[in-house]
């Protein structure tokens, strides 16, 4: 059966109520009706006969007075009516043939007895007529309250039955809503409700059976994944982008003791270190600035471990969600205490190396010049141009070995710095002076810009010459001939900013990143130094509290830049 068909049967006992109170109500009618007729019929018609029969006998109507006495003699209804109707007939006989006034008087006399009768009668049925009404009433009041409460019940409870598979279903809902995909509806029969719960279970069905495959396979990928990370030597991390720990692997729980189950602050046993390095990865993360990739082996991290101090590089990678925005990350810290202890090796030899190299190439330098000066007698052509070679070559060689002692000396922190207010224009100038023979070499231009400004600048003057200098000269060897090397220093904030700019070939973008990395040469690049000086340059600049930087387009030229406070009363007066 239907839905709908169900749902008319559940409203048909309402519909038979109201059919009941119509028939209680329809006989109740009817009998108030007979008794109306009842009375008007019978009694009523008695009382207007004798009113007739009277005004007859007065006037003498014998006709009428006959006829309304033979109506009486038909309407006999009540008890005594038919012994008065009998004398009325005798009276009116008498009064027929005497014609006296009392016979008449007999005849008026029981016309009021017959009458007397009917009205007494008419107010007997009269009043059983009320007390029926009354008691129809009450019965029609009973059948109806009767009847609206039985088609109540009726209906209720089979709108109860028909809703009973609703509720079923609801639960089932709820309960596959809260996670249990073993819910189902047991609905019997073959209407939509049913039809409904059997599609509700085939969905359940089906969830329950995506769930076990879909969590077989996520417990596998979690387990490989969990696998994969602990099988990497170096800590791993995964947070949530809220910084919540998802997972880490065997050695971050070993080295830092950061363990996912240990509940509360997993963070609370790591080194101080490390704690500050997630924060800084999460920043950088959640901040949706990309993988923070280091740069190079300086940007390690020391932390102390019971194992004496280890050295980890930090990477982090975001993990995105649908929308492609950050929703976690993951941390990678490699441990490259090896690698640093190797450079700080191959440091030292460095080191050791360029000063063994110092003092042999000191007198080389000295015995070539005592030749080329003919100290020694005099020289042909040949061998004046093989010893001005071999003396360019020494001078390579020895600014090679003080940019070797010098990056010996940033890296040990032995730099010093002896710093005084020193005027903009002299820096420059110096450098200018120091260089023009080297550019006239080269027919390049060599020229402080129009436009440079003379300030007061808290530096190093040695230190900063050997910044300015090695621009320079770099300036001037990619520099074509015919072209032009500038300097120019302009305010920028608190600072001044210096410029040495060239109309060389400029510079790839992909190679300007890695220009004032330790041994970089951009490839293809004129053969030179041993890549030490841009290197040098920065690391001099920000000891100064300065910044360092290059912009350059290929076939635009090149220009590097870097800042040096400017001097103000207050450091003039430190500086003193």
């Amino acid at each position: 059966m239907t839905l709908r068909r169900k749902l008319l049967l559940a409203q048909l006992p309402l519909a038979l109520s109201l059919v009941v109170v119509g028939v209680a109500s329809r006989k109740t009618i009817t009998a108030l009706d007979r008794n109306s007729q009842a009375i008007l019929k019978d009694n009523h018609q008695s009382v207007l006969a004798a009113q007739r029969m009277r005004n007859a006998a007065v006037q003498g109507a014998r006709a009428v007075f006959e006829r309304e006495l033979r109506f009486q003699e038909g309407n006999i209804t009540e008890a005594g009516e038919r012994e008065a109707t009998e004398r009325l007939r005798a009276d009116w006989t008498r009064f027929s043939a005497l014609h006296d006034d009392a016979s008449l008087g007999a005849v008026e006399s029981t016309l009021d007895r017959i009458v007397a009768l009917n009205q007494d009668a008419m107010v007997r049925k009269s009043e059983a007529a009320r007390q029926s009404a009354e008691r129809m009433s009450s019965l029609l009041v009973a059948v109806t309250l009767a009847a609206f409460l039985v088609g109540l019940v009726a209906s209720g409870y089979l709108t109860n039955r028909l809703t009973r598979p609703l509720s079923v279903l609801a639960a089932a809902v709820r309960r596959l809503g809260a996670g249990d995909l073993a819910a189902r509806a047991r609905i019997d029969g073959q209407d939509e409700l049913a039809q409904l719960g059997r599609e509700f279970n085939a969905m359940a069905g089906h969830l329950a059976e995506f769930r076990s495959s879909s969590l077989g396979e996520l417990l596998q990928a979690q387990q490989s994944a969990q696998a994969a990370i602990d099988s990497i030597p170096d800590p791993v991390l995964v947070l949530r982008g809220s910084g919540a720990l998802l997972s880490a692997n065997k050695a971050a729980a070993e080295l830092f003791g950061i363990d996912v189950d240990a509940g509360g602050d997993v963070f609370a046993h790591a080194p101080g270190e490390v704690q500050k390095m997630v924060a800084r990865m999460r920043e950088h993360i959640v901040g949706g600035r990309g993988p923070y990739v280091p740069k190079s082996l300086e940007e390690a991290m020391p932390v102390e471990l019971r194992d004496g101090t280890r050295y980890f590089l930090t990477r982090a990678h975001p993990m995105n969600d649908e929308e492609a925005r950050p929703s976690g990350l993951t941390i990678l810290f490699a441990d490259v205490t090896r690698l640093r202890r190797f450079d700080e090796l191959k440091n030292d030899l460095v080191a050791t190396v360029a000063h063994e190299f110092r003092t042999p190439l000191t007198s080389l330098r000295m015995a070539i010049h005592l030749c080329v000066d003919g100290a020694v007698g005099p020289l042909t052509d040949k061998q004046a141009d093989l010893l001005f070679a071999a003396r360019e070559d020494c001078e390579r060689l020895q600014g090679i070995v003080d940019d070797l002692l010098d990056l010996s000396r940033i890296q040990a922190g032995r730099i010093e710095l002896h710093t005084r207010p020193t005027l903009s224009t002299t820096i420059m100038g110096q450098a200018v002076d120091a260089h023009r023979a080297l550019a006239a070499d080269k027919a390049v231009t060599l020229a402080l810009g129009t436009l440079t400004v003379e300030r007061q600048v808290v530096a190093d003057p040695d230190r900063v010459q050997l910044v300015v200098s090695n621009l320079v000269q770099n300036a001037i060897r990619h520099t074509p001939a015919g072209g032009s090397v500038e300097l120019r220093a302009a305010p920028e904030g608190d600072a001044l900013r210096f410029e040495v700019s060239d109309s060389g070939p400029g510079i790839a973008a992909e190679f300007l990143p890695r220009l004032f990395d330790r041994f970089y040469r951009v490839p293809g690049a004129p053969s030179g130094g041993a890549g030490l000086g841009l290197y040098i340059c920065k690391e001099i600049v920000e000891a100064h509290g300065g910044r360092v930087g290059v912009e350059s387009e290929p076939g635009r030229g090149s220009i590097f830049w870097f800042t040096l406070p400017l001097a103000t009363t207050t450091n003039a007066e430190v500086q003193a």
